[in-house]
């Protein structure tokens, strides 16, 4: 478990796109919103996820 929070995973590239994620930091809006309340436990689990999701996105696939 990470103690320390992680940097936001925002690199200013900001635009929802159609599926819902924004093509800069793969969040969604909901995501986004909750980023700062988030516990240092709950942002590492959603930098997790988001290594997934550019993983599915650099394999041309869809990001539900």
């Amino acid at each position: 478990m990470h103690d320390a929070r992680p940097m936001s995973p925002c690199i200013t590239v900001c635009a929802l796109g159609a599926n819902g994620h924004c093509s800069g930091c793969l969040r969604t809006r909901d995501e986004i919103a909750a980023w700062s309340g988030m516990t240092a436990s709950e942002q590492w689990t959603l930098l997790g996820k988001l290594a997934e999701r550019r993983e599915l996105a650099a394999a041309g696939k869809r990001i539900d």
